[in-house]
């Protein structure tokens, strides 16, 4: 269950460095992390990551890197990412990160504005948009690549900077561990750039305490240990992939790492994880992709997979109120998990106790679902500011719909027209160079404002209904909360990829709809459609058709007030790379409203 126990707040490891250099101490020989090499896994101890970190350290404090100097990360998740960092920590520094995706002038920008004086890039596109923005980048002395090209001068390789580190700590021997031992907790450990949908990104200072006590606060709730084996996609430049890793440096246990996405459930299905935190999308996208599986197969398979998750379901909410499950159900029940559920659960490795879903919201329905197959998604909550983790559910103690009660030694509050309020030692110490940002967010005794509107009920477990901003009022007088309508589609229709409502301030709602290009070349294959364009799929009267179907049952649910009068579906899927998503997947609602203004304005005039 889950501890109520303070006191370790009290207690915190002294900051990162130590940490990472005390797991490496008591786990030596126990694997550490595992990541893609041709056409396998590469996998390195404890020993080896603290070895070559101590070099790559060495390497920073040889460039003349001083405590809390900047040094920026622009690269994708891989284990070099996490080796850089780890290096960047125990020489006292601080890690700036920037996504792969970020423009250059973004890329300039953050990097200028955080005054990074080393950074790591990835490859030859990213030493570009350094190279191209080299003059007004005056403080960065050296860049470092995983995989570019070398010049021998500005820019060297990982392998270069641990060559100069072996040579400095020859010369300074004990020095990365005097260094990280002289860290204080309330020192700079990252700042995280927030992804700007509106002006310039702002960067989010976060202390060494914060990310020790959510690795912390994680390891004192015995949900993870030593012998789990954690899969890691998600994007590093984003705190939800960060304090994944500070889990890991204070419960020990392995990861695997490889941050292509598209490689997600083929890699789940080899590595077979333990746990893996995700972005609500990855699940909705695996549940449509099975669901539509399904009902492609047809007869007696689709009856049997439909009979199954019904009866699953049933099950579930007997033993989820707390009734024993009757004996005719029951037996039901373990035949369809031999049949159906045993089959669902191997996609993700056949080894997942759970999964923990952040950065957005999870639809209730597609969590139920996934629970009844006996896959538990933990639902948490929490943002940049806070070091990403501030209220998380327990496998011994969750609510499906809620996203857990505050981690212990911290705490959520309801304030004013319900904003959700967080206070703890895990909240940023401000915005990078914006005091009067800062004074907005951050109360003088210590709440942070987080622009969540949310409820507690009585058990202290917190429900997000909603952004303050991305309410809307139409011009009837009625609220409306375009999340909640918008998960509760993605839970009816398998083949969506993204349904986006809008009306503020207009007499109906309407919706715009992307839909999932692989399960629409599924959907193709069986409609006599193969072959066609991705555009040509979504825009025949078929899909139209379907896809109104849908929209009729998700009417059925709504109040009259929020019900969709209209509706597009767009020729194109939202993407990172068009800037209407975040790294983490999440909908740029105000970009997609300016790229589709005209259209929009269309449903009305």
């Amino acid at each position: 269950m889950p501890t109520t126990d303070t006191s370790f707040v009290d207690h915190l490891t002294k900051n990162v460095a130590v940490q990472f250099l005390d797991r490496v101490a008591a786990s030596a020989d126990h694997e550490a992390f595992r990541y893609p090499r041709g056409e396998g896994w590469e996998s390195v101890t404890w020993r080896q990551a603290g070895d070559l970190v101590e070099k790559l350290a060495g390497g920073l404090l040889s460039l003349g890197i001083t405590s809390e100097q900047r040094v920026g990360i622009v690269a994708g998740t891989r284990y070099e990412w996490i080796l850089a960092d780890l290096a960047v920590m125990c020489a006292g520094a601080a890690t700036t990160t920037v996504y792969p995706s970020t423009n250059s002038e973004d890329t300039a920008y953050i990097l200028s504005d955080s005054d990074s004086r080393v950074v790591f890039a990835e490859d030859d596109d990213q030493i570009a948009k350094l190279t191209a923005h080299r003059d007004e980048l005056p403080q960065v002395i050296k860049v470092v690549t995983f995989d570019g090209t070398t010049d021998g001068d500005w820019v060297i390789g990982l392998d270069d900077l641990a060559t100069l580190g072996e040579a400095y700590l020859a010369e300074h021997p004990g020095v990365v561990g005097e260094t990280a031992h002289a860290i204080e907790p309330d020192q700079l450990a990252t700042l995280i750039y927030t992804s700007g949908t509106t002006g310039k990104p702002k960067g989010v200072r976060l202390l060494h305490r914060a990310w020790v006590y959510e690795g912390t606060a994680i390891q004192v709730q015995d949900i993870l240990g030593e012998d789990d084996l954690q899969f890691l996609w998600l994007p590093m430049a984003h705190s939800f992939g960060k304090v994944l890793l500070s889990a890991q440096l204070a419960c020990g246990f392995a990861t695997a790492i490889d941050g292509r996405v598209d490689k997600i459930v083929e890699n789940l299905g080899v590595v077979k994880p333990t746990f893996m935190g995700a972005a609500p999308r990855i699940f909705e996208k695996a549940h449509g992709r099975i669901v539509t599986m399904q009902a492609a197969e047809g007869g007696l398979k689709e009856k049997i997979f439909k009979k199954a998750f019904e009866v699953g379901i049933k099950v579930d909410k007997h033993k989820r109120e707390g009734r024993s499950v009757p004996l005719l159900l029951n037996v039901q029940h373990g035949l369809f998990d031999k049949l159906v559920f045993s089959k669902v659960r191997e996609r993700f490795g056949g080894r997942v106790r759970f999964f923990i879903s952040g950065s957005a919201a999870l639809n209730s329905e597609i969590a139920e679902w996934f629970h009844a197959a006996g896959i538990l998604i933990l639902e948490g909550y929490g943002m940049t500011e806070n070091a990403a983790g501030a209220t998380v559910n327990h496998p011994d103690d969750y609510k499906i719909g809620t996203v857990g009660p505050a981690l212990p030694g911290s705490e959520v509050k309801i304030g004013e027209g319900d904003e959700v309020m967080l206070r703890g030692p895990h909240i940023m110490a401000g915005y990078h160079n914006l005091p009067e940002e800062t004074a907005k967010t951050l109360t003088e005794d210590g709440w942070l404002h987080t622009g969540d509107k949310g409820s507690l009920d009585a058990d202290g477990f917190l429900t997000i209904t909603g952004r303050i901003k991305e309410l809307f009022k139409t011009s009837g007088g009625k609220y409306v909360a375009p999340p909640a309508i918008e998960s509760k589609f993605k839970a009816i229709c398998p083949y969506t990829s993204q349904f986006m409502v809008f009306g503020n301030e207009r007499n109906f709602v309407v919706a715009l709809i992307t839909l999932d290009p692989d399960a629409m070349a599924g959907w193709a294959e069986e409609n006599g459609m193969a072959g066609a364009s991705y555009t040509d799929i979504v825009r025949s009267d078929e899909v139209k058709t379907m896809i109104g179907g849908y929209v009729d049952q998700l009417n059925a649910r709504l109040n009259r007030w929020e019900t969709i009068k209209k509706w597009e579906i767009l020729d194109h899927d939202l993407t990172i790379e068009s800037g209407e998503l975040t790294p983490s997947m999440k909908v740029k609602r105000n970009v997609v409203e300016v790229n589709n203004k005209d259209r929009i304005d269309a449903f009305y005039s």
